[in-house]
């Protein structure tokens, strides 16, 4: 029987992410302006620096890692095989948000002053039945890995119901709502868990429908 090394999250998340400091660079635009499935425009969902810093009362310093804003989903295979498959969705975005997507964008933010990072991330479907497939897929995943000796420093505490899914381990969490044919990830270390849910309200609220 394999026996995972196991590292607590905000440990792994805060290297991944470098958000003890500075990374510099010019945050990379998609390769393609936002297009809209359904009436839904990514454009208009994701917030952006200015109302994240407004929404989490940061200052300047808060900013894009260049390296974490990406137009699909991201898989770090290396560290998805340091935990037990079912956690794997921790750091594959394709085992969070699936094959279906027909748009995708994710934006991690840095803010040195706190050590922090915070992600907001929406996945856009081409109907309501290929998102609702997504999210009970990654209800499962979380109730799978929670059940893992890995659970308890990969997902800690976590609630779902058939809309929202919250997860919190020590520092760090995740959020995620169910809006139609989106669904809507907030990734957090060092922030609080009423700020994850803020960007989450405000990253809802321009989800039409």
């Amino acid at each position: 029987m394999r026996k995972w090394r196991l590292v607590p999250i905000w440990a792994v998340i805060a290297a991944v992410a470098s958000c003890s400091r500075v990374v510099g660079g010019t945050a990379l635009p998609l390769a393609a302006p936002p297009t809209s499935d359904g009436g839904v425009q990514l454009g208009r969902i994701m917030l952006g620096t200015a109302r994240m810093r407004a929404i989490l009362g940061a200052d300047e310093q808060l900013s894009i890692i260049p390296t974490m804003d990406s137009g699909s989903p991201t898989d770090i295979d290396d560290l998805a095989a340091t935990v037990p498959p079912p956690c794997h969705f921790i750091f594959a975005d394709t085992e969070v948000f699936g094959s279906a997507t027909t748009h995708f964008h994710k934006t991690t933010y840095q803010y040195p002053p706190q050590a922090a990072m915070i992600s907001e991330g929406a996945a856009v479907y081409p109907d309501a039945d290929a998102s609702h497939h997504a999210f009970d897929a990654l209800l499962a995943a979380v109730a799978g890995c929670a059940d893992t000796a890995a659970g308890p420093g990969l997902v800690g505490e976590w609630a779902g119901d058939e809309q929202s899914l919250h997860t919190s381990a020590g520092a760090c969490g995740r959020a995620y709502q169910l809006k139609s044919v989106v669904l809507l990830e907030v990734t957090y270390c060092g922030f609080s868990p009423s700020d994850s849910d803020l960007v989450l309200t405000n990253l809802a609220a321009n989800v039409p429908g």
